[in-house]
């Protein structure tokens, strides 16, 4: 195992410890171990949290701050955050207008989640949630019942946040989050495993000539295991079951989202948006706001995941309202 780290099990500690050295102005850390940006509670203002096992950065941490989160829960690398994280969270970020938890779909993180909102309101502090279930590559997993949360999850706390930046109450905000969850589309593929620090060894087994379609974003094996093909192939396998799905028609907009599982560069994640433009301009459909980059990753695995949401005046609006965290910052 080659890593830049010093012991396995100060990984999670001291990343966080960087991210405050590295971003003083944005966040700051509070026990046990959450991030929350610096100027929360703000009075009046809906609270947006989520959280997550670590090893998927900048996804949640990175994208606290203005006009996105109010707070993130880290869990050990790929490992849930605890109830007492997100109670810790909630609380840190409660402004009297209620708070609202973007809660991806995996077992642990919706057991813990609901464990934590119960605690609240008992706290007396209005919470909601909404469930991230974008993933079209299988029905359900190891980790879920149904479809994964993945790439779906970014756009949501970008444009959830925006709205409660703006002043939308608690149902708008929970509405506006869902509206997102039912219009948005995700699968993904990895031409590489990852090594989990605590493991010490790759997550599973990929050949020099294989790739795996439909991979979940902890390893979770996908829909078929394959030889390698070239970007243009793996991106009409990904998008094509993204865009039968909703189903994405002529006419419509859509955000589309390349995202790099955290070893995969950029030149490549370029050459994979070209193609699904040819693929979205030969159906009809219009992208008409885009994003690419690493910003839900798994640990050093090399692949790529499409993400497409179907646009309207409302979400391409709070799309565009300026954002400024560490990782996503624009019309700041």
């Amino acid at each position: 195992m080659k890593k830049l780290i010093n012991t396995p099990e100060d990984v999670v500690d001291q990343a966080l410890a960087g991210m405050i050295a590295a971003h003083p102005g944005y966040i700051r850390v509070e026990e046990p171990n959450i991030v929350v940006r610096m100027d929360a509670p703000r009075p009046g203002k809906v609270g947006v949290i989520s959280g997550g096992g670590s090893g998927h950065e900048p996804m949640h941490g990175g994208f606290v701050g203005m006009g996105m989160l109010d707070a993130a829960c880290p869990g050990a690398v790929f490992t849930s955050p605890v109830p007492d994280q997100m109670l810790a969270a909630t609380k840190a970020v409660n402004g009297g207008a209620g708070v609202l938890h973007i809660v991806k779909n995996y077992t642990g993180d919706i057991m813990n989640f609901e464990i934590a909102a119960e605690m609240a309101r008992d706290e007396g502090i209005e919470v909601t949630a909404v469930v991230i279930a974008d993933d079209v590559a299988v029905k359900d997993s190891l980790y879920t019942a149904g479809r994964r949360g993945v790439g779906g999850t970014v756009l949501a706390e970008k444009i959830v946040g925006a709205a409660a930046e703006a002043g939308a109450d608690i149902a708008t905000v929970t509405a506006l989050c869902q509206k997102v969850q039912d219009n948005v589309r995700s699968m993904g593929m990895a031409l590489t495993s990852c090594t989990v620090p605590a493991a010490g060894k790759p997550t599973f087994e990929l050949g020099d000539d294989e790739m795996e379609i439909g991979i979940g974003i902890h390893g979770e094996p996908g829909r078929t295991r394959m030889k390698l093909a070239t970007a243009d192939e793996i991106t009409e396998m990904l998008a094509g079951p993204i865009l039968d799905d909703l189903p994405f028609k002529a006419g419509d907009e859509v955000l589309a989202f390349v995202n790099g599982m955290g070893g995969t560069p950029l030149v490549e994640l370029y050459i994979v948006f070209n193609k699904l433009a040819q693929i979205c301009e030969a159906r009809g459909v219009k992208i008409t706001r885009s994003l690419v980059g690493n910003y839900i990753t798994s640990l050093e695995m090399a692949g790529c995941s499409i993400t497409l949401l179907k646009l309207d005046e409302e979400l391409t609006k709070y799309w565009d309202a300026p954002v400024n965290t560490p990782a996503l910052r624009w019309g700041v």
